[in-house]
């Protein structure tokens, strides 16, 4: 229980810093957030993303099957920015184009990936 816990806040914690991470790299794109962002802010906004991607995630993935199976996978990104958008619509001081919060999307599946591969990696050595 211990482990599922800091697990959790790891995930919790580095997507607060990939929506930071993006969203100042976006900026030109359509991502803009309120000045002055404070850590707590991105805090929230990740917690709901986690939140977001937790409950809605499986049924948006059900429901775009045939979408996901006809373009092999690539509407995944989609869904992805799709949860990224809902989730940072229901923080206040964030907005987000619909194509930027897709490329958050993205960022954020690299830090996952490398977040769980670097898991597995612990796990072996342990």
């Amino acid at each position: 229980m211990k482990k599922q816990f800091a697990v959790f806040l790891l995930r919790w914690v580095l997507s607060s810093f990939g929506l930071w991470l993006s969203l100042r790299l976006l900026g030109a794109f359509g991502a803009d957030y309120d000045e002055p962002a404070t850590i707590g802010m991105f805090l929230v906004a990740g917690l709901v993303f986690s939140i977001v991607n937790t409950l809605l995630r499986p049924i948006i993935i059900i429901l775009s099957l045939p979408a996901i199976l006809l373009t092999l996978g690539l509407f995944t990104l989609i869904v992805n920015g799709f949860m990224v958008y809902i989730s940072l619509m229901l923080v206040p001081g964030f907005e987000v184009s619909f194509w930027a919060s897709v490329f958050t999307g993205i960022i954020l599946s690299l830090i996952n990936y490398v977040l769980s591969g670097l898991l597995e990696l612990r796990k072996a050595e342990g």
